[in-house]
């Protein structure tokens, strides 16, 4: 088969910066909320959740901005209708939550009554007041659509397998660094 069109550089890097620090942030967070009591370790460990989350919302938004300016690649005419249509749910779906899930940690940590000060250093806009009914709605809100992501994410992942490892196309490998078209 011959060889797709590969992502950008830039796209490629930021594909995989986000995957890295998406999973290491969910793992923080099952971490954080499974530990016992309020304590220093427990703390420090919410506050990198959330600098993860800014910093997170900062490299979506710069690929959100690269995307408009450079189409993704596009995917094996063979492939069928369907898959393609899901494909393209499965990254609009992954593009959303990974906007609407910093804000809602952000908007959840406000509503705690917790501002958010990124690496300690800067304090991000407090845009709402503490408000403990809508705390309880952020943080199921925040929660469930981190399982949303993790839903979509196995999906993205066992899509990229198949086409790798059933399919044998170039779909994997054009977002794979270090190859060369």
């Amino acid at each position: 088969m011959t060889t797709q069109a590969r992502y950008t550089a830039t796209a490629i890097a930021l594909h995989w910066l986000l995957a890295v620090a998406i999973l290491a942030n969910l793992a923080l967070g099952l971490v954080m909320v499974d530990m016992p009591g309020i304590t220093p370790t427990k703390l420090r460990y919410f506050n990198w959740h959330k600098w993860a989350g800014v910093a997170i919302l900062a490299l979506v938004t710069a690929r959100a901005l690269w995307r408009l300016g450079h189409r993704p690649p596009p995917l094996p005419a063979a492939m069928p209708g369907w898959q393609k249509l899901g494909a393209e749910l499965t990254h609009v779906g992954l593009y959303v939550l990974m906007f609407a899930i910093p804000l809602s940690g952000y908007f959840y940590s406000l509503a705690a009554g917790y501002p958010v000060v990124f690496l300690g250093l800067v304090k991000l806009p407090v845009l709402i007041g503490p408000n403990p009914e809508l705390k309880g709605v952020l943080k199921d809100l925040h929660e469930a659509l981190n399982w949303t992501l993790l839903a979509l994410l196995a999906a993205h992942v066992g899509a990229a397998l198949k086409h790798h490892l059933i399919d044998r196309d170039d779909v994997l490998r054009r977002i794979l660094p270090g190859r060369s078209a």
